[in-house]
Parts: C-alpha cells; sequence; structure tokens
C-alpha cells in the first residue's frame, strides 16, 4: 500500500499542501488500492475513476482538501451525470442531473470523487447484500457483514481503499457499519447537513447524511465542509459554537454520563460483546475524569416505539418506490423489489394517511420524553452502536422475514432511536472480540451538541488509539 493512502483525509490534504505528493499521485495510489482490494470486498459498485482523473485541474485554487480522494454512497450524495441506483435494480439506467448541495460543497473544498459505493436496496436494512449488485465483505473477515446501510462506503475506509467516505443514517446506518468496520461514524443532528435540492427530508426525518472515518478529526474537519442550512430546507439546526475541527483539542470537562448495556424495553436480548464494549468504554471514560452511572431515558423502555418507527419507515418506503413507478411511466410491482422492501411496502399500503399522522405525532412525544433525560442535567449516553455481535452475512435471510426482521429489530434497538429524536451520536471503535472482529460504542447527545461530541471523541481516541489493522493485503480471516 502506498504509504501516503494510511494518512487520515487531514494528513493527505497536508501531504498535498507540503508538496509530498501531488493530487495525481493520490488518486492515482488510491485507485490502485481499490483495484487491489475492491475484488473481495465488493464496497465500489460504480467506479469513475478516468473522469476523476480528468477534473483534478478543475480542482479550485486553494481548496482544503484539494486532491483527496472520496468515495460517494449510492444512497443519497447524488453527483451530476453519475448512476444513482440506490441498491436496486429497479433504478437500472437512472443518472442524475445535479449535484446534491452536500456533493457540490466536497467538490468545492477540492475532494475528488473515484465512485459510489454499495448499499443495500434502498438503504432499508443493516447488511449491504443487495441482489442487484451483490453484498459487500467485512474488511477484518470477508465472511463477516460490512453492515448497512453505508457498508460499502465502511469497508472501502477500513480497507484503506480512501481516507473517508460519504454515508448516511436513518435507523444506524453509519453507525452499525462503523462499529462493524472499526472506524468513527457520526450521526449529525437533523438538519445539520442539506438533503437538497432533491429532497428537504429522509424518512420523515429520520435520516440524515454524514461520513464514515479513521479518524475523530476528519469526522470534524469533512462535516465542517458539507454542514449548513440551504434556504428552503424544512430543519435548521442549532448553531455550532464554531468548526468542529476546532473542537477536537478542547477539553470537555466534566461530564455527566449515563450508560446502559442491556435494553430497558426487556424484549432485546443482551449482547455480551456490545455489553463488554460499553462495560469497557464506561470504565475508559471514568478514568478520564466524567461522572459515569448506570441508566438512561426511561422513554427507551416504551415497547410502542419500534411499531411507530417501523411503520413510518415502511410508509416513507412505499412513497419512493410510487415516485419511481411515476418517474419510469410504469408502477413498480412488488416482485421487482427484494422480499423484505415488498413486504414492507404491502404493510404500507395497508395504512392511512391518519395512521401516519398518528404515528409522527407520536414520535414527536417520544422525542419530548427522550430530551427530558438531557434537560434534567445529563450530557451524554453511552449505548451500543449495535445490539448484536458482528455476525456473517446470511445471518439477515432474505427467505425468513419474521425472522429477519426479528433480528434486524434487535440490531438497532439502541440506534433507531436517536434517529426518531434527531439527536446527533458518534459510534467508536473502542473493542474487538477474541476473533479480533471490530465492535463500536456510541455516545448521545443533546440536539445540535455535535461540539460536544466531537470533544469528548477525540478525548478517548487519545486515550485509546486505534490500530486500522485492516489496512492493506487480504481480509485476515476466511470465516
Amino acid at each position: 500500500m502506498h504509504e501516503v493512502l494510511r494518512l487520515d483525509a487531514v494528513g493527505q490534504a497536508e501531504a498535498v499542501r507540503s508538496g509530498a505528493v501531488s493530487p495525481r499521485e493520490l488518486a492515482e495510489a488510491a485507485i490502485a488500492a481499490i483495484a487491489a482490494r475492491d475484488g473481495e470486498l465488493n464496497a465500489v459498485v460504480f467506479p469513475r475513476f478516468e473522469r476523476a482523473l480528468a477534473e483534478l485541474d478543475a480542482i479550485p485554487p486553494g481548496a482544503p482538501f484539494a486532491g483527496v480522494p472520496i468515495l460517494l454512497k449510492d444512497l443519497g450524495w447524488r453527483q451530476a451525470g453519475e448512476p444513482y441506483a440506490a441498491g436496486s435494480a429497479v433504478r437500472e439506467g437512472a443518472e442524475v442531473t445535479e449535484d446534491g448541495h452536500g456533493v457540490r460543497r466536497l467538490r468545492e473544498a477540492g475532494f475528488v470523487v473515484l465512485g459510489r459505493t454499495n448499499t443495500p436496496e434502498f438503504g432499508s436494512t443493516i447488511s449491504t447484500e443487495p441482489v442487484a449488485f451483490g453484498p459487500t465483505r467485512n474488511p477484518y473477515d470477508p465472511a463477516y457483514s460490512a453492515g448497512g446501510s453505508s457498508g460499502g462506503s465502511a469497508a472501502a475506509v477500513a480497507a484503506g481503499m480512501v481516507a473517508l467516505a460519504t454515508a448516511s443514517d436513518g435507523g444506524g446506518s453509519i453507525r452499525i457499519p462503523a462499529s462493524l468496520c472499526g472506524l468513527v461514524g457520526l450521526k449529525p443532528s437533523r438538519g445539520r447537513v442539506s438533503l437538497g435540492p432533491a429532497l428537504g427530508e429522509g424518512w420523515s426525518g429520520f435520516s440524515c447524511p454524514g461520513f464514515v472515518t479513521r479518524t475523530v478529526r476528519d469526522t470534524a474537519a469533512a462535516l465542517d465542509v458539507v454542514a449548513g442550512y440551504h434556504p428552503g430546507d424544512p430543519y435548521d439546526a442549532p448553531p455550532l459554537p464554531g468548526p468542529l475541527a476546532a473542537e477536537t483539542g478542547r477539553d470537555p470537562g466534566r461530564l455527566r454520563i449515563g450508560f446502559l448495556t442491556a435494553h430497558p424495553r426487556g424484549d432485546v436480548p443482551e449482547d455480551p460483546e456490545p455489553a463488554a464494549a460499553v462495560g469497557a468504554a464506561a470504565a475508559l471514560l471514568a478514568s478520564l475524569g466524567h461522572d459515569v452511572t448506570p441508566g438512561g431515558p426511561e422513554a427507551l423502555a416504551d415497547p410502542a416505539f419500534a411499531g411507530h418507527f417501523g411503520a413510518i419507515v415502511a410508509e416513507n418506503l412505499a412513497a419512493q418506490v410510487d415516485g419511481l413507478g411515476e418517474s419510469r411511466g410504469k408502477p413498480v410491482e412488488l416482485d421487482e423489489l427484494e422480499p423484505r422492501n415488498a413486504a414492507m411496502v404491502s404493510l404500507a399500503r395497508t395504512r392511512t394517511a391518519s395512521d401516519h399522522i398518528r404515528a409522527t405525532q407520536w414520535v414527536d412525544a417520544f422525542r419530548r420524553r427522550m430530551a427530558a433525560w438531557w434537560s434534567a442535567g445529563h450530557d451524554l449516553l453511552l449505548m451500543p452502536s449495535l445490539g448484536v455481535a458482528p455476525f456473517r452475512l446470511g445471518w439477515i435471510p432474505s427467505d425468513d422475514l419474521g425472522l429477519a426482521l426479528g433480528r434486524t429489530g434487535h440490531a438497532v434497538a439502541f440506534t433507531s432511536p436517536v434517529n426518531a429524536t434527531g439527536q446527533p451520536a458518534i459510534s467508536l471503535p473502542l473493542h474487538r472480540t477474541a476473533a479480533g472482529l471490530p465492535v463500536g460504542v456510541q455516545l448521545v447527545a443533546a440536539y445540535g451538541r455535535e461540539d460536544l461530541l466531537i470533544r469528548v471523541a477525540a478525548q478517548v481516541e487519545r486515550a485509546r488509539p486505534v490500530t486500522h489493522d485492516a489496512m492493506g493485503g487480504s481480509a485476515r480471516g476466511k470465516g
């Protein structure tokens, strides 16, 4: 592996500015890394190498990330002139006509887009195994899932193809792949990053764009590039005190942190790996001077949450599928969809507009109940990033929907409530299984407090540096 690829994106940008490497050399090194690793991992579904190299001369002078390679998740993150499948054969041949605001800002900052990454069909599950493009494999062991729905992005970053890649999170889809691939993954506050101009919101506000990275400073710096309100956006997150990149060196102070190793709802089996990860993280945070005690919001115990959340997601998926039918001039038939999505669309079509509004009103009340815990004096909540241990490809079966939905529900039990509330949450790579597979933990802050998350995440990173040993070479296990 070219040694410059071991640097994070901030380090690569510094190498370009110093003249240690040219943008072309950096891009060509990343292209070579993708060629060497992607046949095994299947992370990149739409490469655009020649176009990327041709665009190097158009990088804006003085751009902060001039020449730094990046990959875009093939869900959201629209780029003009490029394919956009969203993991589905239904969208075969679809091409985007206009850059999304986030993609435009990335390109203005000097990032070089090398391609688009694999995602499950319409991003509706937590393992990247779309029928249309095949499974993405975990660089730590190719028999295991890289997670989803940002699994292609996470696998590419963990394998050292690029230093960072775009992602999105509607129920855990940044934090879960970050956990499984040993990365940093921050789901921003609702409204922090615009989904425009194509969309105002995703999944009724549950879904947020973001990144998977190898360092906290990359996460902070990348969010600084794309964050910001655009006229017409339905949400505008509270202003931050300054650039997130500046928060990486600031002392977070003594924080009051609650933690959960088991889900308070009672119907989610406690898995020893996530529980051990949270226990170790709690001890580390206490050693750093924080006040760490068991407990969390009472609202998390409400058994009605999963049903309302799942119904809203299904209704959004049905609307998306109906829109695709209109755009192509003929309805999308259920047998064109993967069984999971066909079942969700079928469920949504039995519900009324009144059902949808009542579900969103229930979530509104849930959000207020959750926020009360932070308002009462807590700063952060520590929980698993994923409610289950790292899992093999195929663990979420395509031929048993009941089992698939049950396993998915347990896996997202700690992440999806934070999508419903719109709060920011970050997954940090602080644990490994006995087999060496990464297990992340997440910290959740009050709405709008990404600055606090970055401060404490950087403090944790300094205290417990991470070795990214899946970079370069073949994935080490064979299952």
